[in-house]
């Protein structure tokens, strides 16, 4: 029989502060996060989807908004559940433009004709400028959006962003 020579074995050294901080990564923050998706789109289209954005941050406040990024789109959804199916409002990037979601869009009154779309859930309107939120036409139908959302939005406090 050979005799077998033992490797020798020395201790793993034990993780201290200074190595334990080297090995994790600083992860970005959420605005970070959509700040660099938000890079990925034509200028034009940065601007406009931030001032819709804010728009829509200030009109629902206690909303959490929920980021979505698709190959063809970046979606934020307001919802005052953290589930973006109860959302009654939604902000899109499509087709070189931002588009306006309404949940439960077949189900409002639309005397105008302005929702467009076929979908089962929801219909849009494109925001060609923050101001078309402030249309009356407009705001009738995110208030009928939010009258048939099964959540109500929370009273007070401010929501979260979360990119999903």
């Amino acid at each position: 029989m050979k005799a077998t020579k033992k490797a020798s074995r020395k201790p793993a050294k034990k993780a201290t502060k200074k190595t334990a901080k080297k090995s994790v990564a600083n992860p970005l923050t959420p605005n970070q996060q959509l700040e660099a998706l938000l890079s990925k789109l034509e200028k034009k289209q940065q601007a406009l989807f931030r001032s819709v954005r804010n728009s829509l941050r200030k009109q629902f406040a206690s909303s959490d908004e929920l980021v979505y990024n698709y190959s063809h789109s970046l979606v934020i959804s307001y919802s005052p559940t953290g589930r973006g199916m109860e959302s009654p409002v939604t902000i899109a990037t499509r087709d070189g433009g931002v588009r306006l979601y309404f949940n439960n869009g077949p189900k409002l009154p639309d005397p105008n004709k302005l929702l467009q779309g076929s979908a089962k859930q929801a219909r849009f309107v494109w925001a060609e400028s923050p101001k078309t939120l402030l249309l009356p036409e407009i705001k009738a139908l995110m208030s009928a959006a939010v009258g048939l959302a099964k959540t109500p939005d929370r009273p007070g406090g401010r929501g979260t962003l979360v990119i999903k």
